[in-house]
């Protein structure tokens, strides 16, 4: 039995998840993108794995700088989750980041404003598998934002979620 290309898409919708811009800054240069794929690996040392498009011109931005923030969004946001998914024409990295306001921890990279959490990290691991590249990220800082509600991606669209 195989798994088509679309069916597993297909599912994948179904399966709600984090809206996050993961942002990078450093010697090779600011970016950012809107990723769904994060997880907690372990507690100890505080790890997460953030999945990255291998495709995206911007994957080898975050390797080459060694460090990412994971920026979970809050309700409100999704305007800026599309800045950061391409969906606008403003490619510009400066441009996209200049619809928000933003803060540094400890890694240098852009910790969002009004996120309902961001983790700071520097990459200690990246395997590649298929057309992504898969990011072990230990947690360096982390924020917790006054957001009492989260922003999820299910079944193609944004919803809210949480108390409040």
């Amino acid at each position: 039995m195989s798994v088509t290309r679309q069916e597993f898409r297909d599912a994948m919708a179904r399966l709600g998840a984090a809206v996050n811009i993961v942002t990078t800054d450093g010697p090779s240069g600011l970016g950012g993108l809107t990723v769904s794929a994060v997880c907690s690996v372990t507690d100890d040392p505080p790890t997460l794995l953030v999945c990255l498009n291998r495709g995206s011109p911007q994957n080898r931005l975050f390797k080459d700088n060694g460090v990412l923030c994971v920026n979970s969004l809050a309700p409100g946001q999704e305007e800026l989750s599309g800045r950061f998914a391409g969906r606008s024409a403003e490619a510009d990295m400066i441009e996209r980041f200049s619809h928000a306001s933003w803060g540094l921890l400890e890694t240098g990279s852009p910790v969002l404003d009004g996120a309902t959490v961001s983790f700071d990290c520097r990459i200690a691991e990246v395997i590649e598998r298929g057309t992504h590249s898969v990011i072990f990220a230990e947690v360096e800082a982390v924020r917790q934002g006054a957001a009492s509600r989260g922003l999820i991606w299910f079944s193609r669209d944004y919803h809210s979620i949480g108390a409040g």
